[in-house]
Protein backbone atom coordinates (compact mmCIF):
# COMPACT_ATOMS: atom_id res chain seq x y z
CA UNK A 1 0.00 0.00 0.00
CA UNK A 2 1.64 3.12 -1.01
CA UNK A 3 0.74 6.17 1.07
CA UNK A 4 0.24 9.11 -0.96
CA UNK A 5 0.38 12.81 0.38
CA UNK A 6 -1.32 15.52 -2.18
CA UNK A 7 -0.91 19.62 -2.22
CA UNK A 8 -3.38 21.25 -4.12
CA UNK A 9 -5.81 18.50 -3.87
CA UNK A 10 -8.76 20.79 -4.88
CA UNK A 11 -6.81 21.56 -8.57
CA UNK A 12 -6.63 19.87 -11.58
CA UNK A 13 -4.05 17.72 -10.77
CA UNK A 14 -5.33 16.68 -7.47
CA UNK A 15 -8.84 15.97 -7.84
CA UNK A 16 -7.69 13.75 -10.96
CA UNK A 17 -4.86 12.37 -8.93
CA UNK A 18 -7.84 11.86 -6.29
CA UNK A 19 -10.02 9.78 -9.28
CA UNK A 20 -6.78 7.18 -9.59
CA UNK A 21 -6.96 6.66 -5.95
CA UNK A 22 -10.41 6.23 -5.55
CA UNK A 23 -10.28 3.61 -8.51
CA UNK A 24 -7.38 1.57 -7.28
CA UNK A 25 -8.11 1.80 -3.17
CA UNK A 26 -6.25 -1.50 -2.47
CA UNK A 27 -3.12 0.04 -4.37
CA UNK A 28 -3.02 3.72 -2.55
CA UNK A 29 -3.56 5.33 0.61
CA UNK A 30 -4.16 9.12 1.15
CA UNK A 31 -2.20 10.38 4.23
CA UNK A 32 -2.88 13.92 3.98
CA UNK A 33 -4.34 17.00 1.94
CA UNK A 34 -4.00 20.27 1.08
CA UNK A 35 -5.27 23.14 -0.53
CA UNK A 36 -5.05 27.02 -1.81
CA UNK A 37 -8.25 28.20 -0.34
CA UNK A 38 -11.23 25.84 -1.14
CA UNK A 39 -11.29 24.92 2.36
CA UNK A 40 -15.18 23.22 1.76
CA UNK A 41 -13.55 21.28 -0.87
CA UNK A 42 -10.80 20.10 0.78
CA UNK A 43 -12.65 19.27 3.75
CA UNK A 44 -15.06 16.95 1.51
CA UNK A 45 -11.93 15.33 0.72
CA UNK A 46 -10.72 14.60 3.51
CA UNK A 47 -13.78 12.81 4.96
CA UNK A 48 -14.73 10.69 1.91
CA UNK A 49 -11.19 9.32 1.97
CA UNK A 50 -10.91 9.34 5.71
CA UNK A 51 -7.85 11.91 6.13
CA UNK A 52 -6.97 12.87 9.27
CA UNK A 53 -4.05 15.58 8.50
CA UNK A 54 -5.05 18.47 6.09
CA UNK A 55 -3.53 22.37 5.35
CA UNK A 56 -5.11 25.09 3.48
CA UNK A 57 -2.00 27.43 1.81
CA UNK A 58 1.90 27.19 0.90
CA UNK A 59 3.39 27.59 4.53
CA UNK A 60 0.82 24.73 5.87
CA UNK A 61 1.23 22.71 2.94
CA UNK A 62 5.08 22.67 3.53
CA UNK A 63 4.15 22.14 7.37
CA UNK A 64 1.94 19.25 6.48
CA UNK A 65 5.03 17.50 4.51
CA UNK A 66 7.32 17.78 6.79
CA UNK A 67 4.86 16.24 9.60
CA UNK A 68 3.11 13.32 7.38
CA UNK A 69 4.41 9.73 6.88
CA UNK A 70 3.81 9.30 3.46
CA UNK A 71 6.23 7.24 0.53
CA UNK A 72 5.58 9.95 -2.10
CA UNK A 73 4.33 13.91 -1.87
CA UNK A 74 2.42 15.24 -5.27
CA UNK A 75 2.55 18.30 -5.25
CA UNK A 76 -0.16 20.22 -8.15
CA UNK A 77 0.35 23.27 -6.35
CA UNK A 78 -0.02 26.23 -9.14
CA UNK A 79 2.86 29.25 -9.18
CA UNK A 80 6.51 29.58 -7.46
CA UNK A 81 5.05 29.37 -3.86
CA UNK A 82 5.32 25.41 -4.25
CA UNK A 83 8.81 25.72 -3.83
CA UNK A 84 8.71 25.55 -0.03
CA UNK A 85 7.05 22.20 -0.17
CA UNK A 86 9.20 20.89 -3.06
CA UNK A 87 12.47 21.32 -1.26
CA UNK A 88 10.48 20.31 2.33
CA UNK A 89 9.44 16.68 0.25
CA UNK A 90 13.22 16.50 -1.44
CA UNK A 91 14.68 17.29 2.21
CA UNK A 92 12.66 14.46 3.86
CA UNK A 93 13.56 11.61 1.17
CA UNK A 94 10.21 11.44 -0.13
CA UNK A 95 9.91 10.61 -3.52
CA UNK A 96 8.40 13.72 -5.08
CA UNK A 97 5.70 13.53 -7.83
CA UNK A 98 6.09 17.05 -9.24
CA UNK A 99 3.42 18.59 -11.76
CA UNK A 100 4.23 22.24 -9.91
CA UNK A 101 7.00 22.80 -12.53
CA UNK A 102 7.39 26.47 -11.58
CA UNK A 103 9.05 25.30 -8.21
CA UNK A 104 11.89 22.97 -10.03
CA UNK A 105 12.02 26.14 -12.52
CA UNK A 106 12.14 28.92 -9.99
CA UNK A 107 14.61 26.63 -7.65
CA UNK A 108 16.73 25.59 -10.20
CA UNK A 109 20.05 24.67 -8.80
CA UNK A 110 19.04 24.56 -5.58
CA UNK A 111 16.44 22.29 -6.40
CA UNK A 112 18.67 19.90 -8.20
CA UNK A 113 21.00 19.73 -5.92
CA UNK A 114 18.92 18.38 -2.99
CA UNK A 115 17.46 16.08 -5.06
CA UNK A 116 19.01 12.29 -5.17
CA UNK A 117 18.88 10.87 -8.41
CA UNK A 118 15.31 9.57 -9.32
CA UNK A 119 13.95 10.93 -6.29
CA UNK A 120 11.81 13.52 -8.73
CA UNK A 121 9.06 12.06 -10.59
CA UNK A 122 7.63 14.31 -13.24
CA UNK A 123 4.06 14.48 -13.76
CA UNK A 124 3.58 16.97 -16.60
CA UNK A 125 2.80 14.72 -19.63
CA UNK A 126 5.73 15.48 -21.74
CA UNK A 127 8.47 15.26 -18.68
CA UNK A 128 6.25 11.70 -17.63
CA UNK A 129 6.80 10.76 -21.79
CA UNK A 130 10.49 11.56 -21.69
CA UNK A 131 11.09 9.61 -18.33
CA UNK A 132 9.17 6.66 -20.11
CA UNK A 133 11.33 6.73 -23.18
CA UNK A 134 14.71 6.92 -21.42
CA UNK A 135 14.10 3.79 -19.89
CA UNK A 136 14.36 2.27 -23.75
CA UNK A 137 18.64 2.78 -23.28
CA UNK A 138 21.10 4.28 -21.09
CA UNK A 139 21.77 8.05 -20.81
CA UNK A 140 24.93 8.25 -22.25
CA UNK A 141 23.21 7.19 -25.24
CA UNK A 142 20.60 10.14 -25.50
CA UNK A 143 21.22 12.48 -28.58
CA UNK A 144 18.57 14.48 -28.13
CA UNK A 145 14.71 15.24 -26.17
CA UNK A 146 12.14 16.20 -28.62
CA UNK A 147 9.15 18.06 -26.44
CA UNK A 148 5.91 18.65 -28.56
CA UNK A 149 3.87 21.26 -28.38
CA UNK A 150 0.29 21.31 -29.84
CA UNK A 151 0.94 24.85 -31.01
CA UNK A 152 -2.07 26.35 -29.14
CA UNK A 153 -4.59 27.97 -30.60
CA UNK A 154 -2.88 30.03 -32.84
CA UNK A 155 -0.42 27.58 -34.37
CA UNK A 156 -0.05 27.95 -38.03
CA UNK A 157 -0.27 32.09 -37.37
CA UNK A 158 2.49 34.69 -38.34
CA UNK A 159 3.60 37.33 -35.63
CA UNK A 160 1.55 40.21 -37.27
CA UNK A 161 -1.84 38.18 -37.10
CA UNK A 162 -1.07 37.52 -33.34
CA UNK A 163 -1.43 41.66 -32.94
CA UNK A 164 -4.86 41.81 -32.48
CA UNK A 165 -5.98 38.13 -30.72
CA UNK A 166 -7.54 38.66 -27.41
CA UNK A 167 -7.86 37.54 -23.90
CA UNK A 168 -11.25 34.57 -24.75
CA UNK A 169 -9.61 33.20 -27.92
CA UNK A 170 -6.31 32.86 -26.02
CA UNK A 171 -8.12 30.65 -24.00
CA UNK A 172 -9.75 28.61 -26.10
CA UNK A 173 -7.20 25.63 -25.86
CA UNK A 174 -7.74 23.14 -28.49
CA UNK A 175 -6.76 19.37 -26.69
CA UNK A 176 -6.15 20.36 -22.85
CA UNK A 177 -8.58 22.21 -20.05
CA UNK A 178 -6.39 23.83 -17.66
CA UNK A 179 -6.75 27.64 -15.63
CA UNK A 180 -6.04 31.00 -16.76
CA UNK A 181 -2.06 31.42 -16.79
CA UNK A 182 -1.43 27.97 -17.72
CA UNK A 183 -3.74 28.22 -20.90
CA UNK A 184 -2.55 31.68 -22.10
CA UNK A 185 1.33 30.25 -21.33
CA UNK A 186 0.59 27.62 -24.00
CA UNK A 187 -0.87 30.11 -26.99
CA UNK A 188 2.35 32.26 -26.23
CA UNK A 189 4.49 28.93 -25.74
CA UNK A 190 6.16 30.21 -22.45
CA UNK A 191 4.51 27.26 -20.85
CA UNK A 192 6.78 25.05 -23.72
CA UNK A 193 9.96 27.22 -22.99
CA UNK A 194 9.68 26.07 -19.23
CA UNK A 195 8.92 22.89 -20.08
CA UNK A 196 12.42 23.34 -22.03
CA UNK A 197 13.97 24.41 -18.46
CA UNK A 198 12.16 21.55 -16.76
CA UNK A 199 13.35 19.16 -19.32
CA UNK A 200 17.17 20.31 -18.92
CA UNK A 201 16.97 20.16 -14.93
CA UNK A 202 15.27 16.99 -14.67
CA UNK A 203 17.31 14.93 -17.50
CA UNK A 204 20.78 16.49 -16.99
CA UNK A 205 20.45 17.28 -21.30
CA UNK A 206 22.06 20.46 -22.73
CA UNK A 207 19.92 22.87 -23.82
CA UNK A 208 20.89 22.39 -27.62
CA UNK A 209 20.41 19.00 -27.37
CA UNK A 210 16.42 19.51 -26.38
CA UNK A 211 13.96 20.59 -29.43
CA UNK A 212 10.13 21.40 -29.13
CA UNK A 213 8.31 20.34 -32.20
CA UNK A 214 4.59 21.14 -33.13
CA UNK A 215 2.15 18.43 -32.73
CA UNK A 216 -1.28 19.28 -32.63
CA UNK A 217 -3.09 15.93 -32.47
CA UNK A 218 -1.74 15.75 -28.79
CA UNK A 219 -1.15 12.01 -29.17
CA UNK A 220 2.72 11.46 -29.12
CA UNK A 221 3.73 13.56 -25.60
CA UNK A 222 7.20 13.85 -26.35
CA UNK A 223 10.32 11.29 -27.69
CA UNK A 224 13.88 10.51 -27.23
CA UNK A 225 16.33 10.65 -29.87
CA UNK A 226 19.32 8.13 -29.35
CA UNK A 227 23.14 8.08 -30.85
CA UNK A 228 22.13 4.94 -33.20
CA UNK A 229 18.88 7.06 -35.04
CA UNK A 230 16.23 5.37 -33.14
CA UNK A 231 13.59 7.60 -31.55
CA UNK A 232 11.35 6.53 -28.75
CA UNK A 233 7.86 8.03 -28.42
CA UNK A 234 5.68 7.95 -25.93
CA UNK A 235 1.87 8.23 -27.02
CA UNK A 236 -1.17 7.89 -25.59
CA UNK A 237 -4.99 9.77 -25.84
CA UNK A 238 -4.43 13.31 -23.72
CA UNK A 239 -5.18 11.73 -20.11
CA UNK A 240 -3.65 13.54 -17.19
CA UNK A 241 -4.73 10.55 -15.17
CA UNK A 242 -2.01 8.47 -17.01
CA UNK A 243 1.08 10.71 -15.94
CA UNK A 244 -0.19 11.32 -12.49
CA UNK A 245 -0.69 7.34 -12.35
CA UNK A 246 3.27 6.55 -12.63
CA UNK A 247 3.75 9.58 -10.47
CA UNK A 248 2.75 8.11 -7.45
CA UNK A 249 3.94 4.47 -8.20
CA UNK A 250 6.93 5.06 -10.43
CA UNK A 251 7.96 3.27 -12.53
CA UNK A 252 5.12 0.82 -11.90
CA UNK A 253 2.15 1.44 -13.90
CA UNK A 254 -1.32 1.08 -12.82
CA UNK A 255 -3.77 -0.93 -14.95
CA UNK A 256 -6.87 0.42 -16.49
CA UNK A 257 -6.31 3.89 -15.58
CA UNK A 258 -5.99 5.60 -19.55
CA UNK A 259 -7.52 4.45 -22.77
CA UNK A 260 -5.15 2.91 -25.05
CA UNK A 261 -5.19 4.61 -28.73
CA UNK A 262 -7.55 2.78 -31.04
CA UNK A 263 -5.96 1.85 -34.28
CA UNK A 264 -8.25 -0.38 -35.82
CA UNK A 265 -9.94 3.53 -36.76
CA UNK A 266 -7.51 5.54 -39.20
CA UNK A 267 -5.30 8.61 -37.63
CA UNK A 268 -2.91 10.99 -38.98
CA UNK A 269 -0.54 11.80 -36.41
CA UNK A 270 1.46 15.30 -37.85
CA UNK A 271 4.63 17.04 -36.62
CA UNK A 272 5.74 20.83 -37.84
CA UNK A 273 8.53 22.89 -36.70
CA UNK A 274 7.84 25.96 -34.06
CA UNK A 275 8.03 29.18 -35.62
CA UNK A 276 10.59 31.04 -33.69
CA UNK A 277 9.47 34.37 -34.95
CA UNK A 278 5.79 34.47 -34.32
CA UNK A 279 6.78 32.37 -31.12
CA UNK A 280 9.98 33.32 -29.90
CA UNK A 281 9.27 32.26 -26.19
CA UNK A 282 11.49 28.95 -26.38
CA UNK A 283 14.28 31.01 -27.34
CA UNK A 284 14.15 33.34 -24.84
CA UNK A 285 13.47 30.46 -22.15
CA UNK A 286 16.52 28.68 -23.53
CA UNK A 287 18.50 31.74 -23.09
CA UNK A 288 17.41 32.10 -19.38
CA UNK A 289 18.02 28.78 -18.51
CA UNK A 290 21.69 28.76 -19.58
CA UNK A 291 22.09 31.65 -17.73
CA UNK A 292 21.02 29.83 -14.56
CA UNK A 293 20.98 31.73 -11.03
CA UNK A 294 17.95 33.97 -10.46
CA UNK A 295 16.97 34.52 -13.78
CA UNK A 296 14.50 31.97 -14.57
CA UNK A 297 12.57 32.81 -11.59
CA UNK A 298 12.20 36.45 -13.32
CA UNK A 299 11.09 34.68 -16.22
CA UNK A 300 8.38 33.13 -14.51
CA UNK A 301 7.18 35.64 -12.26
CA UNK A 302 7.63 38.89 -15.13
CA UNK A 303 4.97 36.15 -17.31
CA UNK A 304 2.47 36.07 -14.57
CA UNK A 305 2.65 40.08 -14.22
CA UNK A 306 1.94 40.35 -18.25
CA UNK A 307 -0.66 37.93 -18.59
CA UNK A 308 -2.24 39.37 -15.69
CA UNK A 309 -2.27 42.59 -17.18
CA UNK A 310 -3.43 41.17 -20.59
CA UNK A 311 -6.57 39.46 -19.55
CA UNK A 312 -7.37 42.96 -18.07
CA UNK A 313 -7.00 44.99 -21.31
CA UNK A 314 -3.58 46.71 -20.07
CA UNK A 315 -1.37 45.01 -23.05
CA UNK A 316 -1.46 43.21 -26.37
CA UNK A 317 -0.72 39.91 -26.88
CA UNK A 318 2.29 40.46 -28.42
CA UNK A 319 3.31 42.45 -25.52
CA UNK A 320 3.61 39.43 -23.43
CA UNK A 321 6.55 38.51 -24.72
CA UNK A 322 8.13 41.58 -25.26
CA UNK A 323 7.46 42.66 -21.29
CA UNK A 324 9.34 39.26 -20.39
CA UNK A 325 12.20 40.17 -22.36
CA UNK A 326 12.86 43.62 -21.22
CA UNK A 327 12.49 42.59 -17.43
CA UNK A 328 15.11 39.68 -18.38
CA UNK A 329 17.45 41.90 -19.87
CA UNK A 330 17.69 44.35 -16.77
CA UNK A 331 18.02 41.86 -14.50
CA UNK A 332 21.48 41.14 -12.09
CA UNK A 333 21.49 37.99 -11.06
CA UNK A 334 22.15 37.02 -7.04
CA UNK A 335 25.24 35.90 -6.90
CA UNK A 336 23.60 32.80 -4.21
CA UNK A 337 21.23 31.10 -4.35
CA UNK A 338 18.70 30.43 -1.15
CA UNK A 339 14.60 30.99 -0.79
CA UNK A 340 15.43 34.68 0.46
CA UNK A 341 17.49 35.33 -3.19
CA UNK A 342 14.48 33.99 -5.24
CA UNK A 343 11.68 35.42 -3.11
CA UNK A 344 13.60 38.82 -3.66
CA UNK A 345 14.17 38.30 -7.34
CA UNK A 346 10.51 37.66 -8.23
CA UNK A 347 9.54 40.67 -6.03
CA UNK A 348 11.67 42.76 -8.42
CA UNK A 349 10.26 41.32 -11.73
CA UNK A 350 7.27 41.71 -10.61
CA UNK A 351 7.68 45.29 -9.84
CA UNK A 352 9.64 46.07 -12.53
CA UNK A 353 7.23 44.13 -14.76
CA UNK A 354 4.59 46.43 -13.53
CA UNK A 355 6.53 49.25 -14.70
CA UNK A 356 7.17 48.30 -17.80
CA UNK A 357 3.77 47.60 -18.15
CA UNK A 358 2.49 51.04 -17.32
CA UNK A 359 4.48 52.98 -19.30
Amino acid sequence: MRKVLILGSTGSIGTQALDVIRANADRFEVVGLSAGSDREGLNAQAAEFRVEHTALGAHESEQLVRDVDADVVLNGITGSVGLGPTLAALESGRTLALANKESLIVGGELVSSIAKPGQIVPVDSEHSAIAQALLAGDKREVRRLVVTASGGPFRGRSRDELRDVTPQQALAHPTWKMGLVVTTNSATLVNKGLEVIEAHLLFDVPYDSIDVAVHPQSIVHSMVEFVDGSTIAQASPPDMRLPISLGLDWPHRVAGVGAPLDFAKAQSWTFEPLDDEAFPAVRLAKRVGLAGSTYPAVFNAANEQAVAAFHTGRIGFLDILDIIEQVVDDHEPATSLDLDTLAEAERWARETADVVIAS
